[in-house]
């Protein structure tokens, strides 16, 4: 076989733009899940003010872990039914600065956590300051919310 100039030429200028290449494919289908991640956070915002029990038994774990900032930590059945029981109703939830970091099938998420809670029985409204971390995984083509912990600020 004989290898000339720009034989050798085409060469050297394809391995550098299939490097190229091979480095954006990842980091396009970590965006696409980080994408698909946020969403489900965001629908997880929107169930949690909704007090939607179906909604989010829809996108937690059946392992889940959920921790409070008071140190309390509840399984999968425990949060749903604390979380929409009618003792308080949430006004407000804001998620403020999200990150979201795709690491294989896991997704790490943190977020500052700003809300507002009126307790049903002498309508007494409680704010809330925390910081939350969140850690979803994949299962199937879907992400699950596997593990939640609060801190106070």
């Amino acid at each position: 076989m004989t290898i000339n100039r720009r034989d050798l030429a085409l060469s050297t200028l394809a391995v550098p733009a299939l490097a190229a290449l091979a480095l954006t494919t990842p980091a396009l289908a970590a965006s696409a899940d980080e994408e698909a991640v946020a969403k489900k956070v965001e629908a997880f915002r929107l169930a949690q003010i909704a007090a939607d029990p179906k909604a989010l038994g829809a996108l937690c774990w059946d392992d889940l872990s959920y921790s409070h900032s008071s140190g309390k930590v509840e399984d999968k059945a425990t949060f749903i039914t604390n979380a929409t029981d009618g003792k308080s109703k949430f006004l407000s939830i804001e998620y403020k600065d999200p990150t979201i970091k795709v690491v294989g099938p896991t997704a790490i998420v943190r977020f500052h956590w700003m809300a507002e809670q009126e307790m049903t029985a002498d309508g007494k409204k409680v704010p809330t300051n925390l910081h939350i971390l969140m850690n979803w995984q994949k299962q199937g083509d879907d992400w699950k919310l596997l593990s939640r912990a609060a801190t106070k600020l």
